[in-house]
């Protein structure tokens, strides 16, 4: 048996690439356009790993999945987490539950997916303003 992907429904398919390719760093691996089931797949990784794969589903015709669909999270390890953490708010993006330990950090989705953040290599030494920080929303 072998992992492929992880699947989650967006409801805007530019606004979730600008969210997991541009500012969470993910790369598009393949899209495939269904014309008669009105809907497109698109299938993502991180670089340098293509084997663990996120495929966004994008059906044509407006539906409100709200959050019960949701089914917990994805999580990514990431050299830096507070550099990523950085990058992600400058590009707009809320850090929910910040890295005050130097380890974990959650953002969310433009669909509101959790996604977590993991440094990679056990932790970072706890630093401002990251330690002081509350958390925003939920995750």
């Amino acid at each position: 048996m072998k992992y492929l992907h992880t699947m989650v429904r967006v409801s805007n398919l530019d606004e979730s690439l600008d969210f997991y390719c541009n500012k969470l760093g993910l790369r598009e691996l393949r899209r495939t356009e269904n014309k008669g089931g009105r809907y497109t797949l698109v299938f993502l990784a991180a670089p340098g790993d293509d084997n663990a794969q996120v495929e966004l589903t994008w059906n044509w015709d407006a539906e409100d999945y709200g959050e019960a669909r949701n089914f917990g999270h994805l999580a990514y390890a990431v050299d830096n987490i507070y550099d990523t953490c950085k990058k992600l708010m400058d590009a707009g993006v809320t850090i929910n539950r910040p890295p005050r330990d130097g380890h974990m950090a959650f953002v969310r989705s433009p669909d509101n997916i959790s996604i977590e953040l993991l440094q990679r290599d056990g932790s970072l030494p706890v630093q401002e303003p990251w330690a002081s920080m509350k958390n925003t929303g939920h995750w």
